[in-house]
């Protein structure tokens, strides 16, 4: 069956958003399924010299037959996802599940008003945490009720499973990364939902034999916005001299950075069971792979890949080399038809 889940395997910002734009254009789903939290996880997409930077939509927006919804799971505050569908003129395209929970402007009050969420976790402040917790308590809108979102209302776990038992590819495409799990990341620093495979398709309403590809991004040097462990933490001098300075999407936070933690691409494999690695910031590693798209990697760049692979037991299929959709190393696209895009 056609249906692939997208996740990251470290703090999040392992481009996750770049590889399932990357799978959008080369796969062409007829479906795709923003699954995870909500807009507090933006995804940058770069295409033809345009960058999106997405808080509520798929990544799959690049291509232009793809139907792209918000899975009964999804957050939604709707001031954000009415501007991005407007500001990218997605409205036909977009359907909002009418069960998503609706992020209201006292939970974004009450994250702020928090002084763990606000000192010691550093939460985004998107209002995340009690937006799930009013779920929980049977007190939370969801986006049934808001006019506002009517034109967009769609049973969105019927589409998804009619796709599939159509055959037609189904993507999901997940939010956060592994290491951010509420149940299996660095609690009490992670966001407020698990951020595993399952999770993501159980949010876009599949079950487990609807999906047939669990893709898992990590990236080389893995980064982290916000408190909570990082054990192979550089200074901010190393990063600085590395070119590796980052900024969050949402946030606007410096990103921390590290480099690549085996352990913990073990654990995200071992929970995630995915079928294809994508390793994309490759060209931070060495920059004499920057934006390579043939599988002619540099000396440095190759031992990198072969090493990843040898720790986790598991081929390297995707590699990103750059921003743009599609600076990617397909490999297991070359194995199928011979190329990646152009």
């Amino acid at each position: 069956m056609p249906g692939t889940v997208i996740v990251g395997g470290q703090w999040g910002d392992e481009a996750k958003g770049k590889i399932s734009s990357y799978l959008a254009v080369r796969d062409e789903p007829a479906v795709a399924v923003r699954a995870g939290l909500g807009p507090g996880a933006g995804h940058t997409v770069v295409r033809d010299g345009r960058t999106l930077k997405l808080r509520q939509l798929p990544s799959a927006i690049v291509h232009p037959g793809a139907r792209l919804l918000l899975g009964a799971g999804v957050l939604v505050r709707p001031e954000v996802v009415l501007r991005e569908i407007e500001e990218l003129s997605a409205g036909e395209r977009v359907g909002i599940d009418f069960r998503a929970t609706v992020i209201e402007p006292g939970h974004v009050d009450a994250e702020a008003a928090d002084a763990v969420l606000r000192e010691r976790v550093r939460s985004t402040g998107s209002g995340h945490g009690p937006a799930l917790a009013a779920r929980a308590m049977r007190s939370a809108r969801r986006a049934e009720d808001v006019p506002e979102l009517k034109p967009f209302l769609t049973d969105a776990v019927r589409e998804a499973n009619d796709a599939v038992d159509a055959g037609e590819r189904v993507h999901v495409e997940g939010t956060n990364g592994f290491g951010l799990s509420v149940l299996f990341g660095t609690y009490p620093y992670t966001v407020g939902k698990d951020s595993t495979a399952s999770t993501a398709a159980a949010d876009a309403g599949l079950g487990p034999l609807a999906v047939d590809e669990v893709v898992l991004v990590l990236r080389a040097c893995p980064t982290r916005v916000g408190a909570g462990p990082f054990p192979t933490e550089m200074e901010p001098a190393e990063a600085e001299r590395l070119g590796i300075v980052e900024y969050g999407t949402v946030t606007g936070r410096r990103r921390r950075s590290g480099t690549f933690d085996l352990d913990q691409a073990r654990e995200a494999v071992r929970v995630n069971r995915p079928s294809r690695i994508a390793l994309t910031f490759l060209d931070q590693v060495d920059p004499e792979g920057r934006a390579l798209r043939t599988d002619a990697l540099p000396p440095r760049a190759a031992e990198f890949v072969a090493g990843v692979e040898a720790g986790l037991g598991l081929p390297v299929d995707l590699i990103g080399t750059g921003p743009d959709t599609a600076d990617v190393i397909d490999r297991w696209g070359a194995r199928r038809t011979g190329g990646g895009l152009r």
